[in-house]
């Protein structure tokens, strides 16, 4: 993965998956109305705080709320920012 930067405490880092560019029946969806993903990979977590360890590691598939964490802009690439108790579950 190589992200270059290290969340602190009980913070993640999640790439969030490409919105779909086309329905099952071939329509294509216009930007303006695709919907905001809420599946992602984890590709940088945080060392947890005294009284919790995290549960997520580094390449987990994930599932988030949709109006969960802090979009982000590292090295060309967005990503987002939140804490572990936003993250719904693994896949």
């Amino acid at each position: 993965m190589g992200l270059n930067f290290k969340p602190l405490a009980d913070r993640v880092v999640v790439e969030p998956v490409a919105a779909e560019n086309k329905t099952a029946s071939g329509i294509y969806i216009p930007d303006s109305a695709k919907e905001k993903p809420q599946q992602g990979k984890v590709v940088a977590v945080g060392n947890g705080k005294k009284d919790h360890d995290m549960t997520v590691k580094v390449g987990d598939s994930v599932l988030y709320g949709k109006f969960s964490g802090t979009e982000l802009k590292l090295e060309g690439k967005d990503y987002l920012i939140m804490r572990e108790d936003e993250i719904l579950g693994i896949l």
